[in-house]
This record gives structure tokens, sequence and C-alpha cells, in this order.
């Protein structure tokens, strides 16, 4: 798990490659280096029962968002935009920083 900062970040657009929403594409909202899941924007919805509180004065049933595996989700590339997912690669430039590389269009991803 020690490449799971390098590889897929926070507002990523990703790709889902396993489990009920596979081949969905979603923007990642959380990741939890942790336990090595992330959260991604309507993905893998499960209902959630609340105890009314003072944030949430009903209570009941809401639907949100599970986190799922790192290993299910696959970074998309926004300059080549293919259906097929994006493999990356990890290079340092001139001034010392590391960046995200698209193998496919050789693009920086943001």
């Amino acid at each position: 798990m020690s490449n799971i900062g390098s590889r897929i970040k926070k507002d990523d657009k990703v790709k889902i490659l396993a489990g009920k929403d596979k081949g969905k594409i979603g923007k990642v909202l959380k990741i939890v280096k942790k336990t090595g899941k992330v959260v991604v924007e309507n993905i893998n919805i499960v209902k959630a029962h609340t105890k009314p509180s003072m944030a949430n004065q009903q209570g009941g049933i809401v639907d949100k968002e599970a986190p799922l595996s790192i290993s299910n989700v696959m970074l998309m590339c926004d300059k080549c935009d293919t259906p097929t997912a994006t493999r990356v690669r990890v290079k340092k430039i001139e001034d010392g920083k590391k960046v995200r590389i698209c193998v496919k269009c050789n693009e920086t991803i943001a």
C-alpha cells in the first residue's frame, strides 16, 4: 500500500473495475489510506440508518456512498478520455516535484 498516495488522489476521475457498479465513472471524494479504500461520488450507494440528532432532526434512512477498495478503481486520463482506463507513471520534473503522467498520451494528470 505504499503507492496509494501517488496513484489516485482526491478529485480524480476514476473507473470502477469490480463490484455492483462495474464500468461506471465517478469522482473521488475521499481517500482512506489506512484501510486502502476510496469513496467515489454516486458509486457504491448504501442505506444508512441514522438516529435523530442536532444536525439531522428527523433521523431515518439515508443514502450515502460507502468506501470501496482502491484496487477496484482505475484512474481515467482527461486528455485520452477513452473507454479503457489509464496506467500511470510518476516522473520527477526539473524543480524536484513529482507529477503523474498518463502512459498512453504522455500528458500530466492534474
